[in-house]
């Protein structure tokens, strides 16, 4: 299954992993392999890769961030074909990557002695970016009656879904709104209109896919391959600017 209608779909950068995602949530079917136990996989899989990176084996740690990215889409794949979405998986996955976020950025800070100002300032130009992405896709969801797990706006605790703990949603829910909320109500802020729009273009869809995480990941691998790690914070604060870019070309447009 996908998360949009097949007509409505776009070329998505960030998501060049989900054959294989799709490949290992096939073969997880039928086992008691869960999709919250393939999203601790994938935090395993990053702090490797973050080890991996720490000690200079740069492709190693590129390969890794890139399995991530397909585990990270592997839990979401699982959930569909079992029909079995849920709120704790939905949450538990975006803590997990905020938390790899700042962990890479300040691992990445670490070694190459950048300022803290400026590791933070490359986290939260990350977040806003993905933030963005996310905004816009789950609109489409919503419009075009996709996977809606997600919501465009995160105002109250949902309901526990069949099999979920209330207070394990609960709990997650609060600490996504924690982490997440600033980043939220900055992109609403940015374009509140964007839920009553009839769609966005998939040309646009494709280009803000750069901001998707798993696309974040590769260019983090492919500078980190190309041993050009001095230059992975400056260059997420300064794409950061198309974020700006991006919500222009929409209300103006679209």
């Amino acid at each position: 299954m996908s998360k949009l209608p097949e007509q409505y779909r776009f070329l998505d950068l960030s998501d060049y992993g989900r054959p294989i995602a799709r490949f290992i949530a096939a073969s997880l079917k039928e086992t008691s392999f869960t999709p919250v136990h393939v999203t601790f996989c994938f935090m395993f899989t990053g702090l490797l890769g973050i080890l991996a990176m720490y000690h200079h084996y740069y492709l190693l740690a590129a390969l890794l961030f890139v399995f991530k990215s397909i585990l990270d889409a592997a839990d979401g794949e699982l959930a569909r074909i079992r029909n079995k979405p849920s709120y704790t998986g939905r949450y538990l996955d975006s803590v997990f990557d905020i938390i790899l976020n700042l962990l890479i950025l300040l691992t990445i800070g670490y070694m190459t002695n950048s300022s803290i100002f400026l590791i933070l300032l490359a986290f939260f130009g990350l977040q806003l970016q993905g933030t963005l992405y996310n905004y816009y896709y789950v609109i489409l969801r919503n419009i075009f009656k996709g996977d809606t797990t997600s919501r465009v706006f995160e105002t109250e605790t949902p309901i526990a879904m069949n099999g979920e703990n209330q207070k394990t949603v609960t709990f997650l829910y609060r600490t996504y709104l924690f982490l997440y909320g600033i980043f939220d109500r900055i992109i609403y802020a940015l374009d509140h209109s964007a839920s009553k729009s009839k769609g966005i273009p998939r040309w646009l869809m494709t280009s803000i896919s750069t901001f998707g995480l798993g696309f974040q990941l590769l260019l983090i691998g492919i500078l980190l391959t190309l041993h050009q790690i001095h230059l992975i914070i400056p260059f997420f604060i300064v794409y950061s600017l198309m974020v700006l870019v991006f919500i222009g070309i929409r209300k103006a447009f679209y």
